[in-house]
């Protein structure tokens, strides 16, 4: 009989392990080989999926129809839920449209919004803006509180809906209807957006939200604020807070009436799985965000167009402009 003296394996048992060690790669390659397979065979099937897309009107819907395009594009379903008074969402290639009716009029629909907008674009004082905004809001809030109803009150729909079996709720929670029809649902949400009013998407998410220092929509602050701007910019979300109250209970009332029980709107906007933001730091002041938060900035340009000669002077033109009044002071 050999003794191993000098730490090495006899060469029957160094021939053993050879051979264990050829057997076990050999079973490792047959798994791997089989997975590989495996995922060739239903990899397919098992990336589309169905998406139910809840939109908010107006140029909301502009930046979300190229997210559905490129989800078209890659294979997915996506089946789109729009009144049948809306601006810009008519049927195309790439989505399925479902219409339900709605009791108010083209006409009015327009006028509403129309007036809405116009406010923003107003030389008036703050104050001014701010009171004229909110009654233009209130009346916008109407009408998409009576879509809403329509909506979730379409039990034709809503059966159709259930029983299709889609995968995930694709909405702009800017307007909470498609998030209380995805609790409704029991679907995996989405927020597609650019904000929502009162600081709903920070308190969805759970998000540290600095009043004193992240300069608040409206009120004009930069990020370099004097000590009275902040105690602006602290106080404005206090007077809105009333506004949204107001605004957005009847989404709460009708979520708790479909839910049969009591249930909040942060409650509702809390259940999104990803909050996918329409902007980034190069345009918006940095804050504090989530895991689930992220800034998809730059969508918004996905058809863009070369600028004209005229363009191109006039911006050349300023530019140069600039450089001589910073060279004038130097």
């Amino acid at each position: 009989m050999r003794t191993n003296i000098g730490g090495t394996a006899p060469p029957a048992t160094e021939h053993l392990l050879v051979c264990a060690e050829m057997a076990l790669g050999l079973q490792l390659r047959r798994q791997v080989l089989a997975g590989l397979l495996l995922c060739l065979c239903v990899g397919r099937w098992a990336e589309a999926g169905k998406v139910l897309v809840v939109p908010m009107e107006g140029s909301h819907w502009l930046s979300m129809r190229e997210a559905v395009r490129e989800l078209h594009a890659r294979g997915h379903q996506a089946v789109v839920v729009a009144p049948e008074v809306n601006l810009h969402i008519k049927a195309e290639n790439f989505f399925t449209v479902k219409v339900y009716t709605v009791p108010y009029t083209q006409d009015e629909f327009e006028s509403i919004m129309r007036t809405h907008i116009h406010v923003f674009f107003q030389r008036v004082h703050f104050l001014t803006m701010f009171w004229e905004a909110m009654a233009t809001l209130k009346n916008v809030s109407l009408l998409f509180e009576r879509s809403c109803e329509a909506l979730l009150h379409n039990k034709d729909l809503i059966r159709d809906l259930n029983a299709s079996s889609f995968d995930v709720v694709l909405t702009d929670p800017f307007n909470p209807c498609g998030a209380v029809l995805a609790k409704y649902l029991s679907i995996p949400a989405v927020f597609f957006l650019r904000s929502v009013l009162c600081g709903l998407d920070v308190e969805g998410t759970a998000c540290p939200n600095p009043f004193s220092y992240v300069p608040r929509l409206l009120t004009r602050n930069s990020d370099r604020m004097t000590f009275f701007q902040r105690v602006k910019n602290m106080l404005y979300p206090l007077a809105l807070k009333y506004i949204c109250q107001v605004t957005f209970t009847p989404y709460e009332r009708m979520a708790s009436e479909l839910l049969q029980r009591h249930v909040s709107l942060v409650e509702i906007l809390a259940s999104g799985s990803v909050w996918l933001f329409r902007g980034d730091f190069v345009m918006d002041y940095p804050r504090p965000i989530m895991p689930n938060m992220v800034f998809i900035g730059g969508i918004n340009c996905a058809n863009r167009k070369p600028l004209s000669q005229v363009c191109t002077a006039a911006f050349v033109q300023s530019v140069l402009l600039v450089e001589h009044m910073f060279l004038k002071k130097l």
